[in-house]
């Protein structure tokens, strides 16, 4: 059985309450977890603002050591700690397994980054004066985090946290609970000072209101919906609390007429498809050459139509469901509604009669569609042609959004102009992944504040300090 960690001990929520963990795949109850609330946010922050006398004043070669261990750690038991987020969320065991890889990547790269925090000496306009720029850690961090990457989420803030010398409390989605317990798991086995790390698991809204009211909080770091961020943005205004927020995307892809159809057809089904569609990056708006267009959606709909869906219980790749009841009627209600605006689904659109499922659904739309604006996440393709580049950027920038942005093309300048034009975070062109862990991770516009990953990261979690000092004579 899987319980809190605080203060470098396993106990149970403090008022005893419990959380009946659903397997989206089959709808059974797969155990159940604690189920805390502000009582056991206190307890662990309490115990975080204790340990960090001691851990920001440790070298960061000191810290090195653990997170080091803790990469060790999860590489040895990536198999086991998978096959409990495969429970959880139903993912593919080969994408639960990578993530729990790149989650001790991490790790391993924010020990060594740590150890390059560097300040600066600034030359002064006085020969008595001598000034310098030195970062120091921030404080207790609280990290609330999404259900859709349970390990790699809330480590990208963790590592880099830890590694600047702040301390940490965790709380990850009530949905995804054991692969938080097992990221305690491998930090109580790195033996790692007792308070440093604690991973709390319970109401999201207690929770998240009881950090932004606790004094010892410095800074929250948060990946979730813009609408919980904007709460978040709200009580953070009254109380000072720093913030990093990873919130929603709506991601357009560019696809012009120099490309290879077929390919680009079959390689755009399976980015959109990773973890179903559940995925703040996930490509969403295809922005089709009319030219190539009738072409690409024969070709994406005899994919998708191919594809199973099912429970993933062992190595077989299948797509595997959405997390909850919530998200499936959520999406459901999306495909019913570009039904009523016109648009035509050419393939999938429904339910399964069991567990958690949506069929992989193709819709070809119009730009001026209001459906469109939605952040789908879920396995959904939705399809416009468009005649211009003009008209594409356009159109790709006609969104709230601004997180990830994708084009593909065979024209070195169009590729320019595409990605100096698209306002988004994170461009990739002719690639699905524009990030990675020494890569800075962020949105524009209503897609976050700040950046976690690469050495953007790690200054999320430093205060910067000026020291400047008088009647120096030489």
């Amino acid at each position: 059985m899987h319980k809190q960690w605080i203060n470098g001990q396993w106990c149970d929520a403090v008022a005893g309450t419990t959380w009946e963990l659903i397997n989206p795949a089959t709808e059974k109850i797969i155990q159940s977890v604690p189920y805390g609330d502000e009582k056991d946010l206190h307890l662990a922050t309490d115990a975080a603002s204790k340990a960090f006398a001691n851990w920001k004043n440790q070298t960061p070669y000191f810290r090195a050591d653990y997170l080091k261990k803790v990469a060790e750690i999860i590489r040895a038991n990536a198999p086991l700690f998978a096959s409990e987020t495969i429970l959880e969320t139903g993912k593919p065991r080969n994408e639960a397994e990578g993530e729990w890889q790149a989650t001790a990547n991490l790790f391993e790269w924010y020990a060594e980054e740590g150890k390059r925090s560097y300040g600066r000496v600034i030359p002064s306009n006085r020969t008595d004066k001598r000034s310098q720029v030195i970062y120091q850690a921030l404080g207790v961090v609280g990290v609330i985090t999404a259900w859709n990457f349970p390990a790699h989420n809330p480590s990208r803030a963790v590592a880099a946290a830890l590694a600047a010398g702040c301390t940490v409390v965790l709380k990850g989605s009530e949905y995804t609970p054991l692969s938080s317990f097992n990221l305690a798991k491998a930090f109580s086995l790195s033996g790692i000072p007792a308070g440093v790390v604690n991973v709390i698991n319970g109401d999201a809204p207690a929770i998240g209101t009881a950090m932004l009211q606790h004094p010892a909080i410095k800074k929250i770091s948060f990946t979730g919906s813009t609408r919980v961020g904007e709460f978040l943005m709200n009580g953070a205004a009254q109380t000072h609390t720093k913030l990093s927020l990873e919130l929603g995307g709506n991601a357009p892809v560019i696809i012009d007429e120099t490309v290879a159809v077929e390919h680009i057809a079959k390689i755009a089904v399976t980015a959109k498809l990773r973890n179903c569609g559940q995925v703040c990056v996930a490509p969403q708006r295809f922005y089709v050459h009319e030219s190539i267009l009738n072409l690409f959606l024969s070709n994406v709909k005899k994919t998708l139509e191919a594809i199973p869906i099912g429970e993933n219980t062992g190595d077989k790749i299948l797509l595997g469901p959405l997390i909850n009841k919530k998200q499936q009627n959520r999406v459901q209600h999306i495909i019913d509604r570009a039904q009523k605006e016109g648009a035509s689904i050419l393939c999938g659109g429904k339910a399964a009669d069991k567990g958690f499922f949506i069929h992989p659904t193709l819709i070809h739309a119009k730009q001026n569609m209001s459906f469109i604006q939605e952040e789908f996440f879920g396995p959904v393709m939705c399809v416009i042609g468009y005649d211009t580049k003009e008209q594409a950027i356009q159109w790709a920038n006609e969104t709230p959004y601004g997180l990830a942005s994708y084009a593909f093309t065979n024209n070195l300048q169009d590729a320019y102009f595409y990605a100096e034009n698209l306002t988004f975070g994170m461009v990739g062109i002719n690639e699905w992944m524009p990030h990675g862990t020494e890569l800075p991770f962020g949105g524009w516009k209503q897609s976050g504040i700040g950046h976690e990953l690469g050495a953007e990261g790690l200054k999320e979690y430093l205060e910067l300090k000026l020291i400047s000092v008088g009647g120096i004579h030489v």
